[in-house]
């Protein structure tokens, strides 16, 4: 790979122009040796420095979001902030999307990743990957909740659900955990309208096997490590 491509491929601050000109002043380097040339060929597994700062190459990036309220899954929607603006520099990416989106007004793990293989597999109908979610009602849960969203209930519009898995929390009465193997638009919220209840708080815990990391702060953001990235796939 070109070197020029190869840096300005990890770190997005950095365009081809400028990767160009800072190899011409002779601020970057691979394995130990100062490079002269922007199209000088490297391996993907050199040592590549530039003002002595590693950039370590990655075919793609996986990263744990912790969205807050107020936030919106895209690149632009009007006055509202998105939740590229809580990805630290450092960890920012050509490409990088939100793979699934969150509401507005919902918190939690979003997923955010260069990889379009892999989320396309995530969020495929077919593959059922499960997510996990925290919610408060309005009124107090009822028990007949349960083999509603069990029996794959139909919801305003005529729209049938797979069957949802939802558990009370036996420590507030107005609060539950859902499990959905789907994705239908305020589906949460929408479910629990026609239970005839409503969604004050919504939050989403866990994406197929990986459990939102619990010291990470709203708005915090980590990058997720290969051997976990698997786990976003199980049922």
């Amino acid at each position: 790979m070109r070197i020029d491509k190869y840096i300005s491929s990890q770190r997005t601050d950095l365009s081809r122009s400028d990767v160009k000109k800072l190899i011409r002043a002779g601020r970057v380097t691979a394995d130990g040796l100062t490079v002269r040339s922007p199209d000088e060929k490297i391996a993907e597994d050199a040592s590549v420095c530039v003002d002595g700062t590693a950039v370590e190459f990655k075919e793609h990036i996986y990263l744990m979001l912790n969205k807050p309220a107020g936030y919106v899954c895209s690149a632009r929607e009007g006055a509202s902030p998105t939740v590229y603006e809580l990805v630290p520099p450092e960890l920012r990416r050509k490409g990088l999307f939100p793979a699934g989106r969150l509401d507005k007004d919902t918190e939690g793990f979003v997923l955010m990743t260069d990889d379009g293989a892999l989320a396309h597999e995530m969020l495929s109908p077919a593959k059922h990957v499960p997510k996990t979610y925290r919610v408060r009602l309005e009124t107090p849960f009822l028990p007949e909740y349960v083999p509603l969203f069990a029996s794959g209930m139909t919801i305003d519009g005529g729209e049938k659900c797979l069957p949802a898995e939802l558990s009370p929390d036996p420590r507030d009465p107005l609060a539950c955990t859902l499990i959905l193997h789907e994705g239908k638009f305020h589906q949460v919220k929408r479910m629990f309208a026609s239970a005839g209840n409503h969604v004050c708080y919504l939050k989403r815990l866990r994406i197929g096997g990986l459990l939102l990391d619990p010291k990470l702060p709203l708005g915090g953001c980590l990058e997720i490590m290969h051997k976990d990235v698997e786990k976003l796939l199980l049922q």
